[in-house]
């Protein structure tokens, strides 16, 4: 690993973004992401729907982040891909060709955790971002997924609190569906948000235990409560998109903040670092800063590009794995619930 060239490629496809990546010795040389529009008129992922998405995108995606990196693929080291949590029939489209391409090019294949590297993402090297040191608490929200994570090393983690119900990432999505807005929701919440007034209404934060989530019951309280106040007046939705949403933010950042105290009580662990969709909430982030001010702790918050799903993230898993030569045999399957 310590050669001069060693280029990982990075793919991508456990939701509806197919996207591939080319890293050497953590620098990303490409970073290629084809998004699916035609789940805006669904008002949601169609797993179908993706997966026939991807096997359109996938050959042109490898090839351009390729030629972005400006290498041939004669030229690479392994192929990383996801190999889950994910819808099913996406992460097959992935696997299977990662699988065809390690095969005929005979080089290694390296299966990749997708929560665990939205997490590693922070070891992509940046002129922005500093990683972390170990031990830290990582904090994942996106549409799918909201855990705390004790960070010990590269790959040993341990979920100490998540979700019971829903992730963060529908929350937002589905209240903003609540609203009228299209999808996805969750940064138009954001956007209206931070015109609005923050305390105009209030919104229940749900009650489980210290380190676990629930968004279930605050996607039904907004539901009813915007229902309550239409049938006052037909108009209030538009006359105060920007303060409900402002509310609702606010609702949800506070929420998660409240967990990430008690996990930084619970542990002693004071670095902090935060990934998937959700972090690139403008509140979060926000609230993030003024809490490393107010309580001394080290905030790690990711480039916008390496938020989202992205395969720069599983490029560089990918290249952790290959320091150690930890590779997948060529009979590995996809796992739509795979655990850390």
């Amino acid at each position: 690993m310590t050669q001069k060239n060693c280029y990982i490629l990075g793919i991508e496809s456990s939701c509806d973004d197919t996207a591939a990546a080319v890293i050497n010795n953590g620098e990303i040389l490409s970073n290629v992401v084809a998004t699916q529009a035609i789940h805006e008129q669904y008002g949601g992922v169609v797993p179908e729907l993706a997966s026939r998405a991807h096997q359109q995108n996938i050959v042109p995606v490898v090839h351009q982040a390729l030629r972005k990196a400006n290498i041939d693929k004669n030229q690479l080291s392994a192929i990383a891909f996801t190999r889950g949590p994910g819808l099913m029939g996406s992460l097959l489209v992935g696997t299977s060709f990662s699988k065809s391409l390690a095969m005929g090019l005979g080089i290694p294949l390296i299966d990749v955790n997708h929560m665990q590297a939205h997490i590693l993402a922070h070891f992509i090297k940046t002129e922005e971002q500093t990683a972390p040191n170990f031990p830290f608490l990582a904090m994942t929200i996106s549409g799918g997924h909201t855990q705390i994570v004790k960070v010990k090393d590269y790959f040993e983690m341990e979920v100490i609190g998540q979700t019971i119900d829903d992730a963060v990432g529908e929350a937002f999505d589905k209240s903003a569906k609540i609203l009228g807005l299209p999808y996805p929701g969750g940064p138009l919440v954001d956007k209206y948000a931070q015109k609005g007034n923050a305390k105009a209404f209030k919104f229940p934060k749900p009650k489980v235990s210290p380190l676990d989530f629930s968004f279930s019951g605050l996607k039904t309280s907004v539901l009813y409560f915007v229902e309550k106040e239409v049938n006052k007046n037909p108009d209030f939705i538009s006359e105060n998109i920007e303060d409900i949403c402002a509310s609702l933010q606010f609702t949800i950042v506070d929420y998660l903040m409240d967990k990430l105290k008690n996990a930084v009580k619970k542990t002693g662990i004071k670095e902090i670092a935060i990934g998937g969709g959700v972090s690139a909430n403008s509140g979060i982030r926000t609230a993030l800063k003024e809490a490393e001010a107010k309580y001394g702790w080290k905030t790690h918050i990711p480039k916008f590009e390496f938020c989202t799903d992205n395969a720069a993230m599983i490029a560089i898993v990918g290249e952790l794995k290959y320091k150690t030569q930890n590779f997948a045999e060529n009979n590995v399957v996809a796992s739509a619930r795979m655990k850390f």
